[in-house]
Parts: C-alpha cells; sequence; structure tokens
C-alpha cells in the first residue's frame, strides 16, 4: 500500500489494517522458523507497511 493511499484511510481502518498485517507476519514468522516460508521478502515488506501505518496513526492522533 503506498503512503498516499494510508494518509485517505480513517482511524479505525489504519488500526484494522495493521491488526491483520501483524497477524500475517506471525504467521509468516512461524513458517520462517519451520522452513517452509517460500518468500523471506514478505516480511520484510509487511513490517514496512505496519511502520509505515504507525506512523500516520500516530500523526493523525496528534493532531487531534
Amino acid at each position: 500500500m503506498k503512503i498516499k493511499e494510508i494518509l485517505n484511510l480513517s482511524l479505525e481502518e489504519l488500526s484494522a489494517r495493521r491488526h491483520k498485517l501483524r497477524e500475517t507476519s506471525f504467521h509468516l514468522r512461524i513458517q520462517q522458523q519451520s522452513g517452509q516460508l517460500e518468500k523471506p521478502s514478505e516480511l520484510r515488506t509487511i513490517r514496512r507497511e505496519v511502520a509505515r501505518l504507525q506512523t500516520v496513526l500516530k500523526q493523525k492522533a496528534k493532531a487531534k
């Protein structure tokens, strides 16, 4: 998801998306530990997107 798209989301949508990505990240880490992960780069992209979401959430919370 691009930063422009993230900025247009509401706080609830941002929180829901972050929660979903964290769950996905958890499952991918489990797959990685068991040696079943096919795309290790997927973990990196998810981690970065979570960071983007958290940044925007903090900015919006600070603005209120």
